[in-house]
């Protein structure tokens, strides 16, 4: 029993070594992205490409549709996720799962004050080719329902799937159709351009994996004990 104790451990932590492996190359890959669409958007690289993209999407504009954008930007308001987040750490915080409700509550934090600085940081007006659809203030890039439900759902997703491994492949599935949704629903309204999406997709993605990674790093070190 105690062989299988040890022989299980290491497995463990063999598992965790090749995620944080994948989790840096990753991260890094993503930070490469923001840069790039950053300096990009910047340097009005990109402005061609982000009126055809909105004006293309305008014209599949139908009210049913309009109803599915709204239903979808709902599920991503950073007020509902940062709640969320809370309220799972709290929960976590009650079970004694320190590691868990430390890095839920981190990664929600985290997220949310980070795009709210990179907002400032680079003040990019919203897109204003057609009456919107929904109203909104502050600045667009980048995107904060893209990032933070990155964070957030990619969080819960990741969560979920170590819980239930044997329904990983449908975790990860609904996990990413709801993000891409999401960000979709915000260039449908017409409150973002298709760069803020993406950058705030990239950026959503590195502080995920330094939360992920932070997190299972945390594990590591309980299971060396």
């Amino acid at each position: 029993m105690k062989n299988w104790s040890k022989k299980r451990r290491s497995i463990q932590l063999s598992y965790i070594s090749i995620l944080l492996l994948c989790g840096f190359a990753i991260a890094g890959l993503a930070l490469w992205g923001f840069w790039e669409i950053a300096e990009n958007v910047f340097s009005q690289e990109t402005q061609t490409l982000d009126t055809a993209v909105s004006q293309a999407v305008y014209a599949i504009h139908t009210p049913w549709l309009t109803q599915i954008a709204i239903a979808a930007t709902t599920l991503g308001e950073p007020v509902l996720l940062f709640a969320l987040s809370i309220m799972m750490s709290v929960a976590l915080l009650f079970r004694r799962q320190w590691i868990d409700a430390i890095a839920w509550a981190v990664n929600a934090i985290g997220a949310t004050g980070l795009n709210f600085w990179l907002k400032h940081l680079f003040a990019r007006d919203r897109p204003a080719l057609w009456e919107r659809i929904v109203e909104v203030d502050f600045y667009s890039f980048p995107s904060g329902h893209a990032m933070i439900s990155l964070a957030i759902y990619g969080f819960l997703g990741y969560w979920l799937a170590k819980r239930f491994p044997a329904r990983w492949k449908l975790i990860a599935s609904l996990t990413t159709i709801l993000i891409f949704a999401i960000g979709f629903s915000r260039l449908y309204l017409g409150v973002h351009w298709l760069t803020d999406i993406a950058a705030g997709y990239a950026a959503g993605l590195v502080w995920l994996m330094a939360c992920l990674l932070g997190m299972e790093m945390a594990h590591s070190r309980y299971l060396k004990r």
